[in-house]
């Protein structure tokens, strides 16, 4: 039987994630939880490179573990920062929700203190994104 997750549990998870963050140089530290469709949860944290260029984000973290174990049905990611604004994902990350996820996936970001959460679709987030079905 599938665990049923909350968009509030996915937020807690994130949070989580978050204090696993390596930011030592922008100290912006990110979690992410995403959401299986089988209710599996895989965090992520942004881990940061003195070179930037490898620098990693929280949500690619926790979508690469997920591929890595071969998961590919996802459901929901939720993302929390440390800043005063939501921690929306950067444009790789939204690429990367693209190759991996349906137009109904759905985003949950987070400001630091949870005090404005922001939910929207892939579809909503990014209407006219770029993914496998344009190399047909």
């Amino acid at each position: 039987m599938m665990k049923q997750i909350t968009h509030e549990e996915l937020m807690r998870l994130a949070a989580e994630a978050r204090d696993h963050s390596y930011s030592p140089y922008s100290h912006y530290r990110v979690g992410a939880a995403l959401l299986t469709k089988d209710g599996t949860v895989y965090q992520g944290c942004n881990i940061e490179n003195a070179s930037f260029t490898p620098t990693i984000c929280a949500e690619r973290t926790a979508f690469f573990k997920a591929i890595y174990d071969g998961v590919r049905d996802f459901a929901a990611i939720a993302i929390i920062g440390s800043g005063e604004l939501p921690a929306f994902p950067c444009g790789v990350c939204r690429q990367v929700m693209s190759e991996f996820c349906g137009g109904d996936f759905v985003i949950i970001v987070s400001n630091r203190d949870g005090s404005e959460v922001v939910t929207e679709t892939l579809d909503q987030m990014m209407p006219h994104r770029f993914g496998p079905k344009d190399l047909l």
